[in-house]
């Protein structure tokens, strides 16, 4: 019976080599899977792909309530090919079309001319497709999304090679004679290489750019909607701090009146790290459940630092082994996630040691590369899924099994980790990682709206007092504002002489909590990115001109930096437009969309869809606002509101026009929205027959989360 299983695996396996070499370049037949969705397959897919590991729930409800689309691109212009195992894959590309996405870059935002492999990796310094979050989803700015649901390294010639078959090959040039010649001419597609023998392949209809990015995370479940405490400020402590040390930094923090909401314990929690044992360490924490009553009771969240990787110390280290991989990482062995087993024996650990006794979250850590440290591609796992396809999910993986814990307890949480891919919109962790550039983390905060991920530019050391002040602004504006401490123990108070500008801008992300909650609930309900680049905003136009007076443009070529590329400034939510200063400069340009703009500290008019020259002094980040913006705002505090505190609104407006903004409320802390227990209340800004404006917001409805205090106003503009 044993030998008759054998010969029908081998039979089968050799009918499937044989079907698997060659299929006969094709035209995809597409079905539309969801509205403005359509997949189709190519030859024979690997079980394990992108969207079967995150266990993505598309949010079909969502997608029901978006603009009907008809496919976006010429069916005919579409060809797949299975050859020698492999699967080769052409999406046309039209004359200046522009493309952006393949995950998280840190240098460039315009991803056409580019080549890429895509594989999860530390990011080592270039665009090269090899970082943190290798999304196979690309965008364009015509208004369509592709998707390619294979977790293997895939190779991206991102309008680079011209095939001579190609009904727009571009005439050759004489490069001795003519000034036209270039390196590198028109071509009219993206190809991928997928090394496997077929894969699915997703189609996501726009209208916008942004639609598509909203259908892709919606298809993908849904953005995450973190707990209010997350939006609020965390300081991670160094590596080998002791419980009564944590304390008296929540203390120091206190009687200093900065906001803090979470702390993260780096690798000393653990009784050994590097691998990690994955249970507490009792000199430095010899009573855990009294520490941590202690700190909530401080009105303090705990997140954990963590890697995957098991010690032969670790409780769970003998139960383990058999689902483990032929490789070990520093000297740990590597769970198999994609085996149940595997994933019940972690969840154990983490879920009684840890979560049961209120750990809020995790920091999952070294999950991405490099490749001298993590498992090599011909490791062997005992689900015989490849090495690769492990390396491009173990994030995913990592965030599905943590974020399952918590909603088993009905309990929100949000950690960071080093390693995502597609289909991980809905997980509730920021990637981050050891690179320290102030200005590629702000190109990664642009590109990961791009791809259904957050990123976080947090702060750690800093040469200067400029330096500290400029990188606590910007991750203000961020996913995560976070002080990262492990190594050398910064507080927000390290530089004496910006510690007052350090604290307002730190009681300034408390008091956006009610206008950045309602974005990250809008990612969640809608799929729209709450940090996002200025191509995905109507009426920017990358095409704008130098229109600044008496400007050298021999000296300051800025209109040629335009019409390349902008990647120094993005749009927090629906209103804000932020443009960071860096260490040295005291003032920069800013590129404004079409419509009126105004000074978020001030209300002045700022600008119409031109690029302005800004001064803002060492004390002030760029912020501008739209036409008709509306910020709700909440009072300074130092704590996030908890479940059932009610918190004073004041609601600023901007601009001379008729405004409205839904408000998003809920516990803050718990899963009862999925069940309904949420609402949306309108908040309106009209103006009467002289001019004069007045606002408006409804009422909670009946038996819905109700957390409002006193509402004021305040209509800032100044014209």
């Amino acid at each position: 019976m044993e030998l008759k299983k054998q010969l029908l695996l081998i039979c089968y396996s050799f009918i499937l080599s044989i079907l698997s070499q060659n299929i006969s370049a094709q035209n995809p037949s597409w079905m539309e899977v969801a509205p403005g969705v359509w997949k189709t397959v190519v030859g024979i897919p690997d079980k394990l792909d992108l969207f079967n590991t995150a266990g993505i729930n598309p949010s079909l409800e969502a997608l029901s309530k978006m603009k009907a689309e008809i496919f976006p691109l010429n069916e005919n212009d579409i060809a797949a090919e299975v050859l020698n195992g492999e699967t080769h894959l052409k999406f046309p590309l039209l004359k200046n079309e522009q493309i952006f996405g393949f995950g998280l870059n840190f240098k460039t935002v315009h991803q056409r001319g580019k080549i890429l492999q895509l594989h999860v990796d530390h990011y080592g310094g270039t665009d090269n497709g090899r970082t943190h979050a290798p999304v196979p989803f690309y965008v364009s700015d015509r208004g369509y999304g592709v998707f390619i649901n294979s977790a293997r390294y895939l190779t991206v010639y991102a309008g680079t090679a011209v095939r001579k078959d190609s009904p727009e090959a571009p005439e050759p040039l004489d490069r001795n004679t003519d000034k036209n010649w270039s390196s590198q001419p028109y071509s009219d597609a993206v190809e991928i290489k997928v090394p496997a023998a077929g894969t699915e392949i997703y189609i996501f209809a726009g209208p916008t750019a942004l639609d598509a990015i909203r259908r892709y995370n919606l298809y993908s479940g849904g953005g995450c909607l973190p707990p209010r405490w997350g939006l609020g400020f965390t300081q991670r402590v160094p590596t080998l701090y002791t419980s009564d040390q944590v304390i008296l930094e929540a203390k120091m923090f206190a009687e200093k009146g900065f906001p803090l909401d979470f702390i993260g314990l780096e690798p000393g929690w653990q009784s050994k790290s590097y691998p990690c044992t994955l249970e507490w360490d009792k000199t430095r924490y010899p009573d855990p459940p009294t520490f941590i009553k202690t700190m909530m009771e401080m009105g303090i969240h705990l997140n954990l630092w963590t890697n995957p990787y098991i010690s032969k110390d670790s409780p769970i280290f003998k139960a383990m082994l058999p689902y483990t991989g032929s490789h070990t990482v520093w000297g740990g062995v590597v769970a198999d996630l994609t085996i149940p087993e595997a994933q019940k024996i972690l969840l154990a650990q983490l879920g009684n040691s840890q979560v049961k006794i209120g750990i809020s979250g995790y920091k999952i850590d070294e999950c991405d590369g490099y490749d001298r440290w993590l498992w090599p591609d011909v490791a062997i796992f005992p689900s015989g899924n490849s090495a690769e396809q492990l390396r491009q999910t173990y994030g995913l993986l990592l965030q599905k099994i943590t974020t399952e814990l918590y909603h088993q307890k009905n309990i929100r949480t949000y950690g960071l980790v080093r390693a995502s891919n597609g289909g991980g919109s809905s997980f509730p962790y920021v990637i981050y990682n050891d690179y320290y550039s102030h200005e590629d983390f702000i190109t990664a905060l642009i590109n990961s709206g791009f791809s259904g991920v957050l990123w976080t530019p947090e702060v750690r050391g800093s040469k200067t007092s400029e330096e500290w002040l400029r990188r606590m602004q910007t991750v203000i504006f961020s996913p995560m504002a976070m002080i990262n401490a492990w190594s050398d123990g910064t507080k927000p108070w390290s530089f004496p002489d910006v510690e007052k500008e350090v604290k307002e801008y730190a009681m300034l992300r408390m008091q956006l909590m009610p206008y950045l909650y309602t974005e990250f609930a809008k990612y969640h309900f809608e799929g729209t990115p709450p940090f996002r680049g200025m191509n995905l905003e109507e009426g920017f136009d990358s095409k704008t001109k130098m229109e600044l007076k008496n400007e050298n443009l021999s000296d300051n070529p800025y209109a040629e930096a335009v019409l390349k590329e902008i990647k120094d400034q993005y749009m927090t939510g629906e209103y804000l437009l932020v443009a960071p200063l860096f260490t040295g400069q005291s003032s920069r340009k800013v590129v404004l969309p079409k419509g009126r703009w105004y000074d978020f500290y001030t209300g002045k008019f700022a600008g119409d869809g031109e690029v302005i020259k800004v001064t803002p002094g060492l004390s002030k980040i760029p912020v501008f606002v739209k036409d008709g913006g509306i910020i709700p705002m909440m009072m300074p505090a130092l704590h996030a509101p908890s479940v059932g505190v009610k918190f004073d609104l004041e609601i600023r407006y901007y601009g001379s026009k008729e405004g409205n903004y839904k408000l998003y409320d809920d516990d803050g802390e718990t899963f009862d929205y999925e069940k309904g227990m949420f609402s949306w209340r309108e908040i309106k800004v009209i103006s009467d027959k002289k001019g004069k404006l007045s606002g408006t917001i409804t009422k909670a409805e009946k038996g819905k989360p109700d957390n409002l205090g006193v509402v004021t106003w305040k209509f800032m503009s100044i014209e």
